[in-house]
C-alpha cells in the first residue's frame, strides 16, 4: 500500500500545472510553429509574390541605372538612391515578413497562451555538466526524438520524390516553352510542391504537438502522496489550522457572552438554533439579531440567557428562518414583524414592560 502512495498514478492538479507554467515548463512544439510559419510564408509569397518581385526589380533598376538620382557620383545622389532602394525593399518584402511573423506569433500564442517568465533564463550550472549532457544523448526520449526526426526526413523526401515523379511530364514540357513561360510554369510547379510539403509538415507537427502535450502531462503526473502534500500546503499546517479554529471559536464565544445579556428574548428551535433579538423603539426601526448559533453555540446562547434571566421562546419555523436569512447585526425582515411583535408583547407582559 505504501508503494502505491508513491506511484505516479494521479493526474496533475491545477496548482501543479500552474507552477510548471510559471517555471516555463509547458507543452509546445517548435515543429508546429515552424510548419505554420512555412505554410503562411508560402501562401503570402503566392498572394504577394508579384508585387514583391516588381518592387525588387524596381529597386534593382534604381541601383544599376541611378534613375532617381541626377548625379550618383555625389554624396546626396548616393543617399537618394539608397533611400529609394530601401523604401522599395521595405514595401516589397515588408508585407511578407510581417505576415510570416504574425502567423508565427499567433501559432505560439495558440499553443501556450500569453506567458511572461524569466525562470528559463535563470542560470543552472547543473545543465553545464558535460557528463550529464552525454548521458542525456543516450536516454530513451532522446533516442526516440532522433528516430522520429530521421523518419520525418525520410517521409518528406519520399513524398517530395513521389510528387516530382507525378509532375515529371510537366517538368519536361518546360523545356519547350519560352523563357517567360518557363519561369511561370516552374513557379507554379514549385509553389504546388511547396504547398503540399508544407501541409504534410503541418500534419506531422500537429501529431508532434499532441504527443508533446501527452508527454508533458505524463511528466507532471503525481503520486497519492504528492497530492496529499499539496493539499497540506494549500490548507496550511494542521496544527496551525486547529489553532486558528480554536481562536475563532473563542472569539465567537466572547462575542456571544457580551451580546446575549443585552437581548430582550431568545427565539429557539428549541435545540438546534438560538436567535438573540434586541429591540429599542427609540433607536431601532425594527428588532435586530445580536447573536445567533447552531448546535453547541445555540446551547451556549441558551445557557447565558438563563443565567441572565433572558426569556426563551420556542418558535421552530421562525428560528430556522432567522438563522438562515438574517446575519448578526441586521434587522429582521418585514415578513417576520408580526411573529416577533407577538413574542415581544408576550415578553413585555412577563417583565411588566409596556409595548412600543
Amino acid at each position: 500500500m505504501a508503494e502505491n502512495n508513491f506511484e505516479k498514478t494521479e493526474a496533475p492538479t491545477p496548482r501543479r500545472l500552474q507552477e510548471a507554467r510559471n517555471d516555463g515548463n509547458i507543452a509546445r512544439s517548435t515543429d508546429l510553429t515552424a510548419a505554420i510559419m512555412l505554410l503562411g510564408g508560402i501562401v503570402a509569397l503566392h498572394m504577394l509574390g508579384t508585387r514583391m518581385f516588381e518592387g525588387l526589380g524596381a529597386a534593382t533598376r534604381v541601383l544599376l541605372m541611378a534613375e532617381h538620382s541626377p548625379n550618383p557620383t555625389r554624396v546626396e545622389g548616393v543617399g537618394e538612391m539608397a533611400y529609394y532602394s530601401a523604401y522599395m525593399f521595405a514595401t516589397s518584402l515588408g508585407p511578407v515578413v510581417i505576415a510570416v511573423a504574425a502567423v508565427g506569433l499567433l501559432s505560439s500564442l495558440g499553443q501556450v497562451g500569453f506567458l511572461l517568465t524569466v525562470k528559463p533564463l535563470e542560470p543552472n550550472f547543473g545543465k553545464l555538466s558535460p557528463l550529464k549532457g552525454i548521458a542525456n544523448l543516450f536516454k530513451l526520449r532522446a533516442v526516440m526524438r532522433l528516430v522520429m526526426s530521421v523518419q520525418k526526413v525520410v517521409l518528406i523526401a519520399a513524398v517530395a520524390g513521389w510528387f516530382v515523379v507525378q509532375d515529371m511530364p510537366k517538368i519536361v514540357h518546360i523545356a519547350e516553352l519560352s523563357a517567360l513561360q518557363a519561369f511561370g510554369a516552374a513557379g507554379t510547379l514549385v509553389y504546388g510542391l511547396a504547398l503540399k510539403l508544407a501541409i504534410l509538415l503541418l500534419i506531422m507537427a500537429l501529431i508532434d504537438y499532441s504527443f508533446q502535450r501527452w508527454q508533458h502531462e505524463q511528466d507532471l503526473m503525481m503520486s497519492k502522496q504528492d497530492v496529499k502534500e499539496e493539499m497540506k500546503r494549500m490548507e496550511g499546517d494542521p496544527q496551525i489550522k486547529q489553532r486558528r479554529t480554536r481562536v475563532a471559536k473563542q472569539l465567537a464565544m466572547q462575542r456571544v457572552a457580551q451580546a446575549v445579556p443585552q437581548a430582550d428574548v431568545i427565539v429557539t428551535n428549541p435545540t438546534h438554533f438560538s436567535i438573540a433579538l434586541q429591540y429599542d423603539s427609540d433607536s431601532m426601526r425594527a428588532p435586530r439579531v445580536i447573536a445567533k448559533g447552531a448546535d453547541f453555540m445555540a446551547m451556549r446562547i441558551r445557557q447565558i440567557a438563563v443565567a441572565h434571566g433572558i426569556p426563551l421562546v420556542e418558535r421552530k419555523p421562525l428560528a430556522q428562518a432567522l438563522y438562515k436569512s438574517v446575519e448578526i447585526g441586521e434587522e429582521v425582515p418585514a415578513e417576520h414583524y408580526a411573529a416577533i411583535a407577538e413574542i415581544l408583547a408576550y415578553v413585555y407582559r412577563l417583565n411588566g414592560k409596556k409595548t412600543a
